[in-house]
């Protein structure tokens, strides 16, 4: 059965979920993703990330997300989470698995997954360094 795991939280995200989440017997290959935060962008030191989302419609296009990457590649099963808040350098802002029969197929809706979250979902990232900070991604 196809089925996706969507969530948006303020808790420290759990690769261990996303993952036990995917598993499954009838799949060969799992893909994973995992974004962190770098302390440099630009030639500027990062001393923090915020996330900030319009939860309702995020969630939405998640699902949005997830669904076709389901329909798309083929796939069984896949979990997108993303936080929300301050994080600090080294945490994880965004966890996507995807597990599949064959390994190609994981992988490719696991990009497809970051690629079309990172173009279409409400979730604003502000920069934080030691002289001031910046939204970086005012779309969509």
């Amino acid at each position: 059965m196809k089925t996706s795991c969507i969530k948006i939280t303020s808790e420290k995200l759990n690769l261990q979920e996303c993952y036990d989440f995917v598993a499954d017997p009838s799949c060969g290959g799992i893909a994973v993703f995992v974004g962190t935060v770098r302390n440099s962008t630009k030639n500027k030191e990062v001393t923090q990330l915020d996330f900030s989302t319009y939860k309702p419609m995020a969630m939405k296009e998640m699902q949005k997300i997830a669904t076709a990457a389901l329909e798309k590649f083929g796939v069984t099963k896949i979990a997108i989470h993303h936080a929300e808040g301050l994080l600090a350098i080294g945490d994880i802002p965004v966890i996507i698995t995807v597990s599949s029969p064959h390994r190609k197929a994981a992988f490719e809706a696991c990009q497809f997954a970051i690629d079309t979250l990172k173009e279409t979902v409400p979730i604003w990232k502000k920069e934080f360094f030691e002289d001031g900070e910046v939204w970086v991604n005012a779309h969509p």
